[in-house]
């Protein structure tokens, strides 16, 4: 395999870039017309460094920007703005000589001819997030060694021991670019069958020169539905009555099955209230698509584990135990001779993908590292990884699939005080960011990603988006209002008749305000401005 280059040095001029490789025994150059990225190593996977990126710097490409009119610069800063938010986020993965894009089952079943291929070529593009950034190198083979895929996620990699035998247990999420973006501005598919916020998501162990990999998948629901911010603290989701769904549906298991092999589809959201229609479409388009290899099982995690009955989870596992047998895990011995493929996959969903996935792709991890720790000789017959205590503790602690909030105190089963409590700020900070500051970072994904292109000729942008007068008006009045409403209750006039009129006068504005507000949610969330209106729809 052609590696990339591991050390740089960076030569800058008033006229170029560049960039020294610094490897033993290179002497190539790459020149740009007008450092080394900050890093930190996460481990070493299979012998391969695993790099975290910590910092950036947003280097101008153009020697000035003097030609741009006031407009250009005002946008300008608002796209460098949104450039650095993205780099911002945690999470941005790379190693120099090995492929983070794909599973080590995938690797495995490759020819020679793709071993041979660089990091750039062989990489599986829904997890390359620096894909828009590298569009002009891949033309260019002479160049790809100057250039490695960056993956978005969350990796981590501990040493553990176990019966005096040490191996190492490692997860890496990748989380795939394609239908990527907020949780309420981007759900459901797009018409090539992408999900919104997919993510791959593997188990890797490692012992004594044998190693196993356990895949599951996760993403939005599968057709085309959508959630849009309107001020409520839960937007109603809305499936579309105008969009041919199954074949959209059709195209995302096609892919699924092909890169994957069998379907266990683990739907775990509400069936009742608003997300019952959802789950009823999603139950309907599986019957629909008479698909052998797509099985689907409802498990309504709210009601099942309400009041804290954490153990109706493995009612959920016991269900699926014997697909998860039959579909098993990737292993390989000390000589490199594979024993072991998996032969499918759970692709897990609630409606945001996040906390009741989180908890039930966990429990699954869980029971495939017993059986592969028991098949590489770490556990003992008989033995079980929860009375590992010295392991429990790693797992539960590095493990990002396993919710806080559903296991606070893990002996008495019982939430905490202080649980709640952050339970209600995250929800409050939930709130804010869903109305008010994804839109933001909904365009800064998109521009990102390239799925939104500047034309410098182009004198406008839609970041010049006039507001509607309700917009400015409507929250002076409100709260103006509210204000004098509370004035005139600490302030009390004359008589208590003049003081009730007063306070019914205002608050009635201010509660006649806020409804009409609220009416017109849509208009006061912070929507994305860049990206196409069907894309949003």
């Amino acid at each position: 395999m052609a590696t990339a280059y591991e050390k740089f040095n960076l030569h800058t001029t008033p006229e170029k870039f560049y960039i020294e490789a610094c490897d033993d025994g290179s002497n190539d150059v790459l020149s740009i017309d007008r450092k080394t990225l900050p890093k930190k190593k996460v481990g070493d996977l299979l012998g391969h460094a695993v790099w975290k990126a910590m910092d950036f710097d947003v280097i101008s490409y153009k020697k000035t920007v003097l030609h741009l009119t006031d407009n250009q610069m005002q946008d300008n800063k608002a796209f460098l703005s949104m450039i650095n938010s993205v780099l911002l986020t945690d999470g941005f993965y790379f190693a120099t000589d090995y492929d983070l894009t794909h599973t080590l089952q995938r690797l495995a079943n490759t020819s020679p001819e793709f071993q041979e291929m660089s990091l750039l070529e062989r990489a599986d593009q829904r997890f390359v997030w620096n894909g828009h950034l590298l569009r002009e190198f891949m033309p260019q083979p002479e160049l790809h060694r100057f250039a490695f895929p960056v993956v978005h996620g969350f990796i981590i990699m501990k040493s553990c021991c176990i019966n005096g035998k040490i191996f190492d247990w490692n997860i890496i999420s990748r989380r795939s670019c394609f239908r990527a973006g907020v949780r309420y501005y981007v759900r459901g598919i797009d018409s090539e069958g992408h999900a919104a916020n997919f993510v791959e998501t593997e188990q890797i162990v490692q012992y004594s020169g044998g190693k196993a990999s356990f895949v599951q998948t996760r993403g939005s629901i599968p057709f085309y539905w959508s959630q849009r911010p309107n001020l409520k603290y839960k937007p109603k989701p809305q499936i579309s009555k105008t969009i041919d769904h199954l074949d959209g549906f059709q195209r995302h298991f096609d892919s699924q099955i092909i890169i994957y092999g069998k379907q266990v589809i683990l739907n775990l959201i509400d069936q009742k209230g608003s997300e019952k229609q959802l789950e009823q479409a999603f139950d309907k388009m599986v019957s629909s698509l008479g698909n052998g290899m797509v099985k689907y099982i409802a498990f309504d995690f709210h009601k099942e584990c309400s009041r804290m009955r954490w153990h109706r989870l493995q009612i959920l596992v016991d269900m699926v135990t014997e697909m998860q047998d039959e579909y098993g895990y990737f292993l390989v011995d000390v000589d490199g001779n594979v024993l072991v493929q998996q032969e499918g996959m759970f692709r897990s969903n609630c409606m945001d993908c996040l906390d009741r996935t989180n908890v039930i792709q966990s429990l699954l991890a869980r029971r495939s590292l017993q059986s592969q720790l028991e098949r590489l000789g770490v556990l003992h017959m008989g033995q079980r990884i929860e009375d590992q205590s010295d392991f429990e503790k790693i797992y539960k602690n590095g493990d990002p699939q396993l919710k806080s909030a559903h296991f606070p105190t893990p002996l008495t089963g019982k939430r905490t005080q202080w649980g709640l409590v952050m339970d209600g700020w995250n929800s409050m900070i939930r709130y804010y960011k869903n109305n008010f500051s994804d839109g933001f970072r909904q365009d800064s994904i998109d521009l990102f990603l390239g799925n939104y292109s500047i034309d410098e000729a182009d004198m406008t942008t839609p970041l010049h988006e006039t507001k509607d007068w309700k917009f400015l008006t409507l929250p002076i009045i409100m709260v103006v209002a509210f204000s004098m409403c509370i004035i005139c209750l600490l302030m009390a006039g004359d008589t208590w008749t003049e003081t009730l009129a007063y306070v019914l006068f205002w608050g009635t504005a201010s509660f006649v305000t806020a409804g009409v507000i609220l009416f017109n949610g849509r208009e006061f969330v912070d929507s994305p401005k860049l990206v196409q209106k069907e894309k949003m729809d």
